[in-house]
C-alpha cells in the first residue's frame, strides 16, 4: 500500500462497519492505505479531536465519516480539519438513510462535507472519490483511476457488475 496516500474511514458505532466494506475492498484495490476507526462523535467528541490531530500527523489526507440518523460525523470531522471530508450517509433508522443524508449535505458555508449516495454503494463511491482526490497528485494513482474508469464504462456496455 502507498503509506502516503491515507484515507481514514471512520464510523460512530461497530453496527456501521459493514455498510462500509465496500469502501474498504476499493481501497484495497486501488492500493491505497486506510485505517478505520469506531469513534462516535456525540458520545466521544473529546476522543474525534485527538483522532483527527494524531490522524493528521500520521499522514492521513482525507476523512471519510459514516453516520446514520442525525449523521453528525461527517460535519463534526469537517469542523475538525481542514483536509477533505467525504460523508457517507448511512441507512440507520425509519426514515431509510434520507434523514443522514440531509445532515451530511446541510453543512454551513465554510464547513463542506462532500456526500454520496446512501449506504453500501454510497461508501464504495467514498473511496472512489478519495482515490480521484488522491489522484490529483500522484499520476500512478491517476492511472489506476482512468483504468477503473474504463473497466466500468466496459462493464456497463457489458450490463454487468464490475464491484
Amino acid at each position: 500500500m502507498t503509506s502516503n496516500l491515507m484515507v481514514a474511514v471512520i464510523c460512530g458505532s461497530r453496527s456501521d462497519l459493514p455498510a462500509l466494506k465496500g469502501c474498504f475492498d476499493v481501497l484495497d484495490d486501488y492500493a491505497i492505505a486506510w485505517e478505520a476507526s469506531v469513534i462516535s462523535a456525540h458520545r466521544q467528541p473529546e476522543a474525534l479531536a485527538a483522532y483527527v490531530r494524531d490522524a493528521e500527523t500520521r499522514g492521513v489526507r482525507i476523512f471519510v465519516g459514516a453516520a446514520g440518523m442525525a449523521a453528525h460525523l461527517p460535519g463534526v470531522l469537517a469542523s475538525m480539519t481542514a483536509r477533505p471530508v467525504i460523508g457517507v450517509p448511512l441507512d440507520a433508522g425509519a426514515l431509510g438513510g434520507a434523514d443522514a443524508l440531509y445532515s451530511v449535505v446541510q453543512m454551513p458555508p465554510g464547513v463542506p462535507v462532500a456526500a454520496v449516495a446512501i449506504g453500501s454503494g454510497g461508501a464504495k463511491n467514498a473511496a472512489h472519490l478519495a482515490a480521484r482526490i488522491l489522484a490529483l497528485g500522484d499520476p500512478t494513482l491517476a492511472t489506476q483511476v482512468d483504468a477503473v474508469r474504463a473497466k466500468l464504462a466496459e462493464a456497463a456496455e457489458l450490463d454487468i457488475d464490475p464491484r
